[in-house]
């Protein structure tokens, strides 16, 4: 809480102990081990070796590399796009970031498991387990087919995290980003492939997206445990992607981009572009680096003798210069008068 540094009279920042300790290895036991004790699970969203750091030092159970990776990061308008070689990138990314902390899932992009041979799915899940270095991997949907995904894959070693609800690579059939489970019929369809998936092996499942007591009612139906994104609070545990509820991309039309269901525990974009803004001023202005930040320096000797080195070339050094001067002077001239036309009539 940021409530941390108010008033009561703590210590100094020296003095105080940060809020989690190193943490163990999070594990596929130890995550169903806490439903079962009625301890909550937090899950991050993240893509890339910082955000993993930070991940990691907070103490987080679960770090999901996620294929909105294509969308966060790529700048793409949906996941689907998204490939096994770009998962397999990040996954190493945020391996090297967070090594043995939270446990490591990476989402199996559109196209690696949706076919009636499983053994393409399980292929691509050694790569993301192997070459990633991913602890399991997640599947969207609860289908019959995917449920055979799933078991396959678990047979196969590799743990399966499910997933239901708003599934985003299937949004060319779901018609977009929008809830799921809001009818009887739809929400009970929605329990029955959570179960389809305990059933294949799922070690936890995340439900995105759904009325808070559709996702409270597959959660006690379950033995394993849920997370939620979008589904309330009754779920075993939450998600959020890293740069959502961080404001990592801050600005003033940012808010129609932000799902409803993300709080935001800081503004870091606005931060960034201050500062950002801020050192263009003092390049500008001549203010950085001045002479603090100009740290290594020649001896007064060798300064002596690198001026006579100049000394000795200085005519040819300056009719370089004028003629590299001439040609630059004339660019800038077609730029001014525009000989070749603006851009917007190229």
């Amino acid at each position: 809480s940021s409530s941390a540094s108010g008033g009561g009279g703590g210590g100094s920042e020296a003095t105080q102990k940060p809020k989690h300790k190193p943490m163990k290895k999070v594990t596929v036991p130890s995550l169903v081990s806490k439903k079962r004790h009625g301890k909550k699970i937090s899950m991050v969203t993240a893509y890339d070796y910082p955000s993993a750091l930070h991940v990691n030092r907070a103490g987080i159970d679960i770090l999901l590399v996620g294929d909105s990776c294509a969308m966060v990061e790529l700048g793409y308008e949906t996941t689907q796009p998204m490939t096994l070689n770009q998962m397999v990138h990040h996954c190493e990314a945020v391996k090297r970031g967070a090594p043995s902390g939270p446990l490591l899932v990476g989402d199996m992009p559109l196209g690696t498991y949706e076919y009636d041979d499983t053994d393409v799915a399980l292929r691509n899940a050694y790569r993301l387990v192997k070459e990633g270095g991913m602890d399991a991997i997640k599947v969207e949907g609860g289908s019959e087919l995917r449920a055979r995904t799933v078991q396959k894959v678990t047979e196969g070693g590799v743990a399966v995290m499910g997933h239901v609800g708003l599934t985003p690579q299937a949004i060319s059939v779901i018609g977009g980003f929008r809830a799921q489970g809001r009818t009887a019929v739809r929400a009970r369809q929605l329990l029955d492939e959570a179960l389809r998936l305990q059933e294949a092996g799922a070690f936890c499942i995340v439900l995105e997206c759904i009325p808070a007591n559709v996702a409270q009612a597959i959660t006690d139906t379950l033995e394993v445990p849920t997370i939620g994104i979008g589904a309330g609070g009754h779920t075993s545990g939450q998600v959020l992607v890293y740069h959502d509820m961080l404001g990592m991309t801050s600005h003033p039309h940012h808010k129609q981009f932000v799902p409803k269901f993300c709080k935001r525990y800081g503004q870091l974009g606005h931060t960034i572009v201050k500062g950002l803004e801020e050192f263009k001023t003092d390049v500008e202005e001549g203010i950085f680096p001045g002479t603090e930040y100009a740290p290594y320096k020649m001896s007064e000797e060798e300064k002596v003798a690198f001026d006579a080195l100049l000394a000795k070339d200085e005519e040819e050094r300056q009719r370089i210069h004028d003629k590299t001067a001439a040609k630059l002077d004339d660019s800038d001239e077609y730029e001014k008068l525009s000989l070749y036309g603006s851009s917007k009539d190229r």
